[in-house]
């Protein structure tokens, strides 16, 4: 059996073919996959339809100068143990063939069938099935096929050689699709894999045989040689190999011969914990914990595993590779608060390590650590070098043919033109869960092209039958597998990226196997906030240390307070910005609630909680007694950690039975919430509480499980929220220059923070050649824009400008030099003309028009004086032309450079139009600066540029319009209805500029402007 499992080498899923086979009574069935893909699921699969797994693997083995298809089987655990290397191997080699020494290396239980070849002369097959023969002995076999009952011309001639030479003969079927109908899908699942259409592709008429066969079937195909079917049988029955029971497998950290992980992490932890609190009398509250934790860790056996972490990410720290403070529920934990793991003080925020370990359930830790993205894979090499590259790797992840996918694969299988591949793709709404079959009942559109032909039918026919299929395989973002041992032990291994090996079997199989795994996530917003901090020192501001900055600090809480959370971590949508104008914070702990509340079901509760923070409406506690586990959230249960203090104080469960129950809560199956509630309840009386409150505060309990979210993780992520709103609130110019820096090719993202960042007085500097980099940078108080910014502008150029400006800076002084010290090779007219309406060349002083013009004489020039040549640029110039001068022209007006720099860059830099316009109307009394900080109602007098306009027409049935306007400092939307729509409707274009006079107000917090008044700035 191929399964689907070999990325679109088979058809056959699991959930049709076992069904399938138990209707045939089948008792035993080998997955022979070209790699070891999807050998757990088949086992799982078959175990519980009770058919004997067996455990095979097909593989192309070098035989003097031929490569020949070998098919093993396990037949003892020794085999199987086999089977995982020579995948490995197979796998791990760039023609993906394994040599003969190998196989005879690897064959120790396994059994090895031989198919009948066509692609082989017989005397050449006969020397291949003796060498085989030899090694195996009696565990080799010749298998011969029948499909659809059909005899090849060499079966005769093979048989009776096996005989002479007593080599058991099996009947045997490949299966690569289900039934004789799928074998067309099939064949569209391969040209997928291959690249290649239908009319490039042969109908394999041998392999339409290939499906797989009923009982009957197979036992008409060999009516006549009942002895191969039986030795089949025999062979199947006689691999008894399994994959093993799981045990966890531990990694180990290395320690000195005269000492052991446990004591080793006790006496890190100890130290490390003086060092956080900066006080060697450790408090009593800390110490107790320390020690509890450091007994439950121990005690399961774990002492490695914090070690392991520790130590990678002290290799983190001293390579300045910025980690996250915490993840998940690991930062609820004061052993990995004192080894630097995380930078959450569990005790200062009220955190369980239940939530994290519970000794009463046993799980394996799961520590997720976030690192700068672009230095993520530098730790991963480190622990693959220090633990040994066998024993690290990355684990594989499988895509799959969606619904659009599928759709545009099969389409171009079929030859279909772009158009219609691109018509195809449209009508697959973009939904989560969206399939073709429910796009097409969806859609009268795809109903009425389904119609058109048999041909658009067809496509239907297959796309449904290849839909879901595993397509191509990749890296998963963030897991790392780390054993004692060689991982080939365990599971198959492959080539992955950078030296790392990758794990034949995904994330669920290798944790299944007890294998431990860890997560190394790249997390964006931590590089933001090491450019951030770069930023900062580069341009004279001081090295901020993250631990050190102020959790208490009023310019921070007020920019909170506004909602000026633009590009500010997990606080940027609407949603969020209003949330937090509401709730007003006034304490870290308030983002952290916030953070926790932000999400569906919850959200509901955050106007409860800004209402009665403010005062305005009383804080009703369940019950006094909870009093100081709600206090903090004015009544309303957040966090999961409140649900398990309340289980702990009121019905006297230990924490790890709270955890218990808040996990089977959760999960909101009936039978184990009356369980819970019994036990809670009978719980309670023990405690002096009456029935009645308790069953109250159980349903309280129930009601809230779903909404309870981790606080630790609420914690950890809300301190890189709140330092990157400390930065934005004290060093602006560097955050700014981060963030579009990271914004670059998202002109809509760069136009967004440039308005704000402008609406804050940060002045902005054009785009210089001799000045910008590839990032924008801060310089004299504002921002200098990248040339990375500058539409049509190439990587390898950039590459060429950086490394003149180290070895030639005179070569920046005039447009001839420049020329040729970039060469005709980069000195480009189109890239040229795109900086010089950008400003990169203003610095020359000469106007852009002038330098326009001038371009094709400097290209001219780096043609003829190439810098590789052996000579004095400026003496050849003078010698053989004449000193190059600058061309004449006419200066290029205002309006022409801004529309120009407004192409190149995406929006206007130097000036804009309306701060030229406005200054010849003495009535304007505000811009979109100003209009948030002017009262709902004022009447304002505003000029701006048309950026959209959006027509609509009233119940009566009267044009009118919604345009949003822009001016140097940001964005407003005005209403324009119909009587003052009337007076501007021609001049309703984009980038023409409008008067407007109206009354302010505030949706949503954003100011919006209804019209009163509206004209051209012609004057009339």
């Amino acid at each position: 059996m191929h399964t689907s499992a070999d990325l679109l080498k088979s058809t056959i899923r699991l959930e049709q073919l076992i069904p399938f086979l138990q209707e045939q009574n089948t008792q035993a069935c080998a997955i022979v996959n070209s790699k070891l893909y999807g050998l757990l699921p088949f086992c799982k699969a078959m175990q519980q339809a009770n058919i004997h797994a067996v455990l095979g693997l097909t593989v192309n083995v070098q035989w003097q100068e031929t490569v020949i298809p070998v098919v093993l089987y396990a037949q003892t655990q020794e085999g199987y143990q086999h089977l995982l290397k020579i995948s490995s191997a197979v796998s791990i080699k760039e023609n993906e063939v394994l040599p003969w020494k190998w196989l005879k290396g690897y064959s120790a239980g396994c059994l090895a069938m031989l198919p009948t070849s066509s692609s082989l002369e017989i005397d050449e097959w006969t020397k291949v099935a003796s060498a085989l023969h030899h090694v195996f002995i009696e565990r080799f076999y010749v298998g011969i096929a029948r499909p659809a009952g059909i005899v090849s011309a060499t079966e005769t001639a093979i048989s009776r050689w096996c005989e002479a030479e007593h080599i058991q003969i099996v009947a045997t079927h490949d299966s690569y699709f289900l039934r004789p109908e799928d074998h067309f899908a099939y064949e569209v699942a391969r040209a997928i894999d291959q690249g290649a259409k239908l009319s490039e592709t042969m109908l394999t008429a041998h392999l339409q045989g290939n499906f797989v066969p009923t009982k009957e079937e197979m036992l008409a195909w060999f009516d006549d040689r009942p002895q191969w079917l039986e030795t089949s049988s025999v062979m199947l029955a006689s691999c008894r190999a399994e994959i093993p029971k799981a045990q966890i497998q531990m990694p180990k950290y290395p320690v000195p011969a005269d000492d052991t992980a446990d004591s080793l992490l006790i006496k890190a932890a100890f130290l490390g914990l003086t060092t956080r609190l900066q006080q060697n009398d450790i408090p009593t509250a800390y110490r107790e914990r320390l020690h509890y934790e450091l007994d439950v860790i121990c005690s399961m056996g774990y002492a490695d595993y914090f070690l392991i972490v520790a130590d990678f990410m002290r290799f983190a720290k001293e390579n300045h590779i910025l980690t996250g403070p915490g993840r998940g529920s690991s930062a609820s934990s004061l052993v990995a608060y004192s080894l630097s793991i995380t930078r959450v003080d569990p005790l200062e925020y009220g955190l369980l390590f239940e939530r994290f370990l519970n000794p009463e359930r046993v799980t394996l830790p799961d520590i997720d650590i976030d690192f700068v993205d672009s230095k993520r894979q530098t730790v991963i090499q480190y622990v693959a070098q220090k633990y040994g590259k066998a024993n690290v790797a990355q684990i594989i992840t499988f895509g799959t043919l969606s619904a659009k996918a599928v759709a545009r694969d099969v389409a171009r299988v079929f030859g279909f033109e772009a158009e219609e591949l691109e018509k195809i793709s449209k009508m697959i709404p973009n939904k989560p869960g969206m399939t073709i079959q429910r796009a097409v009942a969806e859609s009268q559109n795809f109903q009425a092209w389904l119609a058109e032909n048999e041909y658009h039918r067809r496509w239907y026919e297959v796309a449904l039958k290849l839909e879901g299929l595993p397509r191509n395989s990749s890296t998963h973002a963030a897991g790392i597998v780390l054993s004692p041992t060689p991982l080939v032990n365990t599971v198959p291994i492959e080539n992955g990226h950078d030296d790392i090996y990758l794990t034949q079997w995904p994330m669920g199989d290798v944790e299944a196997r007890g294998l431990v795994k860890m997560d190394f996530l790249g997390l964006r917003n931590l590089t933001i906030l090491e450019q951030i901090r770069w930023s900062i020192y580069k341009a004279g501001g001081p090295w901020i240390e993250f631990d050190l900055i102020p959790m208490q600090d009023e310019k921070t809480l007020q920019l909170l307070q506004t909602g000026d959370t633009v590009g500010i971590f997990q606080l940027e949508s609407e949603g969020m910005k209003q949330a937090l104008r509401d709730i007003h914070p006034t304490h870290f702990l308030d983002i952290v609630a916030v953070n926790a509340l932000y999400r569906p079901g919850p959200m509901d509760f955050i106007p409860v909680y800004a209402r009665r923070k403010a005062g305005k409406e009383p804080v009703i506690m369940p019950h006094p007694i909870l009093e100081p586990i709600l206090q903090e959230t004015f009544g309303v249960i957040v966090y999961q950690e409140q649900i398990m203090h309340i289980a702990s104080v009121m019905a006297g469960f230990t924490m790890g039975q709270a955890d218990l129950l808040r996990r089977a809560v959760s999960k909101k199956k009936r039978e184990v919430l009356e369980e819970q509630r019994a036990a809670f309840v009978s719980g309670a009386s023990r405690q002096g509480f009456e029935s009645h409150i308790a069953e109250e505060v159980y349903a309280l309990i129930v009601r809230f499980a779903d909404y309870g979210f981790p606080k630790s993780h609420a914690v950890a992520y809300s301190i890189i929220s709140y330092h990157m709103a400390y930065l934005k609130a004290h060093f602006p110019q560097s955050f700014y220059a981060a963030l579009l820096s990271n914004a670059t090719g998202n002109a809509d993202k760069i136009q967004q923070l440039v308005a704000e960042a402008k609406e804050k007085g940060i002045p902005f500097y054009p785009p210089s050649l001799q000045r910008s980099t590839k990032f924008f940078t801060v310089e004299s108080g504002g921002i200098r824009y990248s040339l990375s910014g500058v539409k049509g502008v190439p990587q390898p150029f950039l590459e060429k400008l950086v490394a003149l400006r180290k070895t030639n800076q005179d070569a920046f002084h005039n447009l001839f030099d420049l020329a040729v010290a970039l060469s005709a090779q980069h000195f480009k007219p189109k890239v040229m003309e795109s900086l010089i309406f950008a400003g990169a060349l203003d610095y020359l002083g000469k106007d852009r028009a002038v330098l326009l013009t001038t371009l094709e004489a400097a290209l001219k020039q780096a043609e003829l004086l190439r810098p590789t040549e052996d000579i004095d640029i400026e003496t050849a110039t003078a010698f053989d032309f004449g000193k190059p001068k600058y061309m004449e022209a006419h200066a290029m007006s205002q309006k022409e450079k801004l529309q120009h720099e407004k192409e190149s860059l995406g929006f206007y830099i130097t000036a804009h139009p309306v701060t030229e316009e406005r200054v010849s109307w003495g009535n304007v009394n505000a811009t979109c600066r100003e209009l948030k900080n002017l009262r709902e109602g004022t009447y304002v007098k505003m000029i701006g540029m048309i950026e959209e306009v959006k027509k609509i027409r009233t119940k009566k049935g009267e044009q009118m319009a919604f345009v949003q306007l822009q001016d140097e400092f940001g964005t407003v939307s005005v209403t324009l209805f119909p009587q003052v729509f009337q007076l501007v409707e021609e001049m309703l274009l984009e980038d023409e500029l409008l008067y407007i006079e109206g009354s302010l107000e505030l949706r949503f917090g954003k100011p919006q402007v209804k019209a009163k008044h509206a004209q051209t700035t012609k004057k009339i």
